[in-house]
C-alpha cells in the first residue's frame, strides 16, 4: 500500500493550489508580533537586550522539551511527566556531583559526570514511559500521569521535604553553562536553537518524521504500510526523555538546587507551546517551527505580566490553560470546516 497520503506531514485543503490564508499556520506568528508590539507599548524596556536574553534563556528549557513533545504528540501520544521528570533528574544530578567531590575534587570532571547522568536518566525515564505504553498497552495519559506523581514524590523524599543544593564550589564552576555563552548569546538559547533546527529537519525531511505523522494520522494504515509503529512511538518517548535530561543539564547551574517545586507546571507549558504552534493534539501533523513560536508566545506573555500590573502574574497558569483550550477549539473548527 502506498504511503503518499498517510505519511504526508502537511494538512491538505483539497481546494486547489491557489493562495489561501491559513490561520493555523500564520495565526501564531501574528500573535507573536502582536505580543511584541503590546509589550513594547506597555514598557519600552521590554525590547531591551537584557530582557530579551532573560526571556529566551528561561524559555529555552520549555523549548527544548517542547521539540521532543512535538514528535510525541504528532505520533498520537502524550507525556504529562516532563516537569516532574526534570525535578527528579536535576535532584539526582546534584546528589551525584556532591557525592563525587571527596573522591574527584571540584572540577569539570565531576560536572561532566553529572551531565552524563542527567542525559542517561532522561533516556531511561523516556524508555520506561515508552515501553509501558507500547509494550504493555497502557494509555499514555495513565502512564505519564502516574510517572508524574512518582517523580515528584521521589524528589520530595530525596530532599526530605526541602531542597537539594549543589556544592557551592562546583556550582561556581558550573554556572557559566547557563549564564555564559557565545557572542553574547547564552548557551541555553544556542542549544534550544540547535535542537529546534535538528527537530525541524527530522520532522520534514526524514522517514522518522513522516512515520510519526503516519502513526498519528492512522495507526492501522501506517502498520499496513510497513511502519514499525511500536518502535517509532517508543523512540519518540526516548528522544523526549533525552531532551528533558538536556534541559535539566542546562537548568541545574541556574539555581544550583532542586526541590518539589522544580519544573512545576512545565508539562502544561510544554504541551501548550506545541498546540499553539499548530501541532494537532489528535496526532497526524506536527510543526516544530510552530512549536518554537508557541514557546516564544508563552515566554512573552509571562514576561509582559511580570513587567506590567495589568494582570497578576499568578494568573499565568490560567491564561495558559485558556490558550490551550482556544487552540484546540480552533483546530476542531478548522477540521469541521473542510
Amino acid at each position: 500500500m502506498a504511503m503518499t497520503d498517510t505519511t504526508s506531514n502537511a494538512p491538505a485543503n483539497g481546494k486547489g493550489t491557489g493562495f489561501k490564508f491559513d490561520i493555523q499556520a500564520l495565526g501564531p506568528i501574528l500573535a507573536l508580533v502582536v505580543l511584541i508590539v503590546i509589550g513594547y507599548l506597555l514598557n519600552p524596556d521590554f525590547l531591551a537586550s537584557k530582557n530579551i536574553t532573560n526571556v529566551l534563556s528561561r524559555s529555552a528549557f520549555i523549548g527544548i522539551m517542547a521539540v521532543g513533545m512535538t514528535f510525541v504528540i504528532t505520533a498520537g501520544g502524550l507525556d504529562l511527566s516532563v516537569g516532574s521528570m526534570t525535578a527528579f533528574i536535576a535532584g539526582i544530578m546534584i546528589m551525584v556531583m556532591n557525592a563525587l567531590i571527596p573522591a574527584l575534587g571540584t572540577g569539570w570532571g565531576v560536572i561532566l559526570i553529572g551531565m552524563g547522568t542527567g542525559l542517561m536518566l532522561g533516556a531511561i525515564a523516556g524508555a520506561v514511559n515508552g515501553l509501558l505504553i507500547t509494550r504493555m498497552g497502557i494509555e499514555a495519559f495513565i502512564v505519564t500521569l502516574g510517572m508524574m506523581v512518582i517523580f515528584r514524590s521521589l524528589v520530595t523524599w530525596m530532599a526530605d521535604g526541602g531542597t537539594i543544593s549543589l556544592n557551592f564550589s562546583i556550582g561556581s564552576i558550573y554556572e557559566p553553562v547557563y549564564y555564559g555563552g557565545l557572542f553574547g548569546i547564552r548557551w541555553p538559547i544556542i542549544v534550544f536553537a540547535v535542537v529546534a533546527i535538528l527537530g525541524e529537519i527530522a520532522m520534514r525531511h526524514t522517514a522518522y518524521g513522516r512515520h510519526c505523522a503516519a502513526i498519528g494520522s492512522n495507526e492501522q494504515v501506517a502498520r499496513y504500510s510497513a511502519v514499525h509503529v511500536k518502535n517509532v512511538r517508543l523512540m519518540t518517548y526516548v528522544v523526549l526523555g533525552i531532551l528533558v535530561g538536556l534541559a535539566s543539564v542546562l537548568y541545574v547551574p541556574r539555581l544550583g538546587s532542586a526541590s518539589n517545586s522544580t519544573g512545576l507546571l512545565w508539562e502544561l507549558e510544554t504541551i501548550a507551546a506545541v498546540i499553539i504552534g499548530g501541532t494537532l493534539l489528535s496526532g497526524g501533523f506536527g510543526r516544530v517551527w510552530g512549536t518554537v513560536v508557541g514557546v516564544l508566545i508563552l515566554g512573552l506573555i509571562d514576561n509582559i505580566l511580570n513587567l506590567t500590573d495589568l494582570v497578576s502574574p499568578y494568573l499565568n497558569g490560567a491564561i495558559q490553560g485558556v490558550i490551550i483550550i482556544l487552540a484546540v477549539v480552533l483546530q476542531r473548527a478548522r477540521k469541521s470546516s473542510r
